[in-house]
């Protein structure tokens, strides 16, 4: 009886329901879920796609928007490049241009200098000749001293004569006498020093010489007069003496 009743449970009424499925392989279930995931993104990009187009946003045409801003950023580079080589270009020839117009301005200033000085010295000779001097005589002419372009820089220019009656060649010597105030204390120098070069200061002519030259003084000092003294080799007495008086 136990084993019918058993019988009866395993395949009667009351036996329990069996399910027959269908076998898959792995791998058919595994190429099924990478379709569906690759169709689900897809939707989901062509409804973000949709959802940008719709809201006014092609990312096409922002690309080629960026595209030709980067074309116009690196035109307008290269257009600022070469507007700045020529101003450079530009301002260089400027310069070149003022240093030469300010070298035509220094020379034609020294030429007319120049010319008033000639100017003078024919007008000088041509009285001398009329007039005459005193036979052996030696003059001063024009002493003239006037600031430099460095500080305590002093130029002088003069003109030496001796008379046309006397044929001999001079030799001799300039000496200056400078008298100037530095502050509130007065001091007197004489020129050319003990330690300084006298060649520039000797005197070699027959009928005359134009000088010129500069000498130095304290930065910031006053010059009140300067002397000048012509003096002949050979005799401690000055032959000429002038003074003038700048202060």
């Amino acid at each position: 009886m136990t084993l019918i009743r058993a019988i009866k449970r395993r395949f009667g009424i009351a036996a329990p329901r069996v399910a027959v499925h269908t076998h898959v392989p792995w791998y058919l279930r595994w190429l099924i879920f990478t379709v569906l995931g690759g169709v689900v993104l897809g939707i989901g990009w062509l409804t973000y796609d949709f959802g940008r187009q719709y809201a006014g946003f092609d990312q096409g045409e922002a690309l080629r928007e960026q595209s030709q801003l980067q074309d116009l950023n690196t035109r307008l580079k290269d257009e600022n490049a070469a507007i700045r080589r020529e101003i450079a270009a530009a301002e260089r020839q400027l310069q070149i241009e003022l240093a030469t117009h300010g070298n035509l301005s220094t020379q034609i200033r020294n030429l007319a200098e120049e010319n008033a000085l000639l100017k003078e010295d024919l007008a000088f000779f041509q009285t001398l000749m009329a007039s005459g001097s005193e036979p052996g005589g030696i003059s001063i002419n024009r002493f003239r001293v006037q600031q430099d372009a460095l500080p305590g820089e002093y130029r002088y220019r003069l003109l030496i004569v001796q008379s046309r009656q006397r044929v001999k060649e001079f030799h001799g010597r300039l000496q200056f006498i400078v008298d100037y105030e530095n502050g509130a204390k007065s001091e007197v120098v004489s020129l050319p020093k003990q330690d300084e070069n006298a060649q520039a200061y000797n005197l070699v002519f027959k009928f005359y010489q134009r000088v010129e030259g500069t000498f130095m003084v304290p930065p910031g000092a006053v010059i009140k007069k300067v002397q000048v003294r012509v003096l002949e080799n050979g005799n401690p007495t000055p032959v000429s003496i002038q003074t003038v008086t700048l202060s």
